[in-house]
């Protein structure tokens, strides 16, 4: 455990074994930078500013954060902006929430291909929903809206690549004269939806491959050799891909309840790590295959680094996209079009302009302005700190 007795974070096991991890293992650009930014967030390597109570005169460091998307605590205010955006946008709809699993048996090859193979999950998905919705024995046909994302683990932090799709229950129709809502408690036949899923991705990584766009390193080698990808492709055409619909959200409050714990959650969170000693971290997971039980695992740091960083996404991949009526080039018209249509044109909730002090207020009931000594001043900007110097090269 940590001395000051502060509960252990991924920044205590970055900084107490990071370096040697990196010394023993090969890292790509993008996994170095999100071990770093996450070792030195809330640090003096960051710089920062001294504040002082205006009544009692006491000081402190407030210290810059890394923001980086990995960073388990990097992740509240860019999520609570995100959805203050998302719920001004919701509709008076019920909402459908469906999961696109990858098999496992792609592991190897995605972890040397993210960019281009959770991509191509992306758009294989994105299609099979478009061209259902299209088809008239679901009794839709029209244009769908929803929102995508991408997470990458488990909750042992192995890598568990799956897609969730947040889906208005219903669709615009193609001359935007109607709202077309769904009258059963499912959208589409999720057993119809995992074949399509499963034939509209592996034809498009087979293109891929034909066109020399993968990459074989490691454990994927073998795949360089096309009889052995060929074999890889017949497998997955055997095999039963995972598509599950979760029970329909009620209404909008709960679609903003879901989106508020999963859009921008990272691989572990801080308050799962139960302690780091010896050389091993200790952490909470929900064992899913038990009734979700919550359980306590056991690994070395260097495993428990070498899982983590299993989840670090490409440089400037988009985990959350939107399409449909819920694109960004035509979503304030057509979430207005639909309200209107569905007798409801005055947005769910307005977005909200609210300062930082505000918005930490109303998540923890904390006034972080409010002087931690005397209860009674507020805390004021006294200087700049600049950047502490700190080894970037180990």
């Amino acid at each position: 455990m940590r001395e000051d007795n502060k509960s252990p974070e991924v920044a205590d096991i970055f900084r107490g074994y990071g370096r040697q991890y990196r010394d023993n293992n090969v890292l790509n650009a993008q996994q170095y930078k999100v071990m770093k930014r996450i070792e030195i967030c809330r640090t003096a390597a960051l710089g920062g500013h001294v504040e002082a109570c205006d009544r009692c005169g006491h000081t402190r460091n407030a210290y810059n954060s890394c923001r980086d998307r990995h960073c388990p605590k990097c992740q509240t205010m860019v999520k609570e902006k995100w959805l203050n955006c998302r719920n001004a946008e919701l509709l008076p709809c019920p909402y459908f929430h469906n999961v696109f699993t990858l098999p496992h048996e792609l592991n190897s090859l995605i972890m040397v291909n993210k960019r281009i193979m959770l991509a191509l999950l992306f758009t294989a998905v994105k299609e099979t929903l478009q061209v259902f919705a299209r088809d008239p024995q679901w009794r839709i046909e029209g244009q769908l809206g929803f929102i995508s994302v991408l997470h990458t683990w488990n909750q042992k932090l192995m890598d568990h690549y799956h897609l969730h799709c947040i889906i208005p229950a219903g669709a615009l129709s193609y001359d935007r004269k109607k709202w077309i809502g769904a009258s059963r408690n499912y959208l589409f036949r999720v057993e119809f939806l995992a074949k399509e899923v499963q034939r509209r991705y592996l034809n498009k990584l087979k293109r891929a491959y034909r066109k020399n766009r993968l990459s074989f390193h490691g454990k994927a080698q073998r795949y360089r050799d096309e009889t052995q990808f060929l074999h890889l492709l017949a497998a997955l055409w055997d095999k039963k891909w995972i598509t599950y619909a979760k029970q329909p959200f009620g209404g909008p409050a709960q679609v903003l309840e879901y989106l508020g714990r999963y859009t921008h959650r990272v691989a572990i969170t801080n308050n799962r790590i139960i302690a780091i000693e010896d050389g091993s971290v200790r952490f909470s997971y929900r064992d899913r295959s038990d009734d979700n039980k919550e359980k306590e695992l056991t690994v070395g740091a260097d495993e428990f680094i070498r899982r983590f960083l299993l989840h670090v996404l490409p440089c400037g991949f988009t985990k959350i996209r939107y399409y449909g009526f819920l694109a960004h080039a035509n979503k304030k018209a057509c979430i207005a079009l639909i309200r209107r249509l569905i007798g409801v044109p005055i947005a769910y909730a307005q977005k909200v302009e609210e300062s930082v002090q505000q918005m930490m207020l109303r998540l923890t009931g904390v006034d972080i302005c409010c002087c931690p000594k005397c209860g009674e001043g507020t805390l004021v900007y006294v200087r700049p700190i600049a950047r502490a110097a700190y080894d970037d090269t180990s």
